[in-house]
């Protein structure tokens, strides 16, 4: 899984004045759990663009002024519930050989015959939470959707990896593929298929015409 560098500044008072103060200076307060003690620190407001305001997930390198490095994991953030701006985010530290559980986004590839013939292609779960090493998280999880005919339903099961777990009941949906007013019925759109083939192939040869 690729990782985002965020430079911050580690911080001595974590009293509300503080925090104020930084989120008017246009930083934003953060605290890395899952260490020994929980460590406070901010950074500037920008600096979280590439990591919250997007589909794909990543993991972190919290870069203190002090020399400090800490791999972690976004656990939660906070929105001002009228700006939207970062209020407060919450990491979770990460270790080489400690299994961790993120979200991970599902990935679709491939061509439905099932909505090619008219069915509803409908993406149940986006996400997938599993678990592994970080070494072994992935950027995204591939569903190939190419055999999905109408009423077909595409399972986790079929998504399982030896590099990590996923975490849902093998009968949870990824995708399915719904039938819809316009659907065609896929075996007599194979029969129609042939039925066109074969006149093309018993169709004479027109003679040519008389001079």
């Amino acid at each position: 899984m690729k990782s985002i560098t965020i430079k911050g500044s580690q911080r001595e008072s974590v009293g509300k004045v503080s925090t104020k103060a930084l989120r008017n200076a246009g930083k934003v307060p953060c605290v890395v759990y899952g260490g020994e003690t929980p460590i406070h620190f901010s950074a500037p407001e920008l600096a979280f663009k590439n990591l919250v305001y997007t589909p794909d997930v990543h993991t972190v390198v919290i870069e203190l002024e002090d020399g400090t490095s800490i791999n972690a994991i976004l656990q939660d953030i906070q929105f001002h519930p009228v700006t939207d701006r970062i209020l407060h985010i919450d990491f979770y530290q990460i270790f080489d050989d400690k299994e961790i559980t993120m979200n991970i986004p599902v990935r679709l590839v491939g061509n439905s015959r099932g909505v090619r013939n008219g069915g509803v292609l409908r993406f149940v779960n986006r996400k997938l939470r599993i678990k592994a090493v970080p070494a072994n998280l992935p950027d995204y999880i591939e569903a190939d959707i190419t055999e999905l005919r109408i009423g077909n339903k595409l399972y986790v099961t079929t998504l399982t990896n030896d590099a990590y777990t996923i975490m849902h009941p093998d009968n949870t949906v990824v995708v399915q593929v719904r039938t819809s007013r316009n659907a065609v019925h896929e075996a007599d759109d194979e029969e129609d298929d042939d039925a066109e083939e074969g006149a093309e192939a018993e169709a004479p040869a027109e003679a040519p015409a008389e001079e």
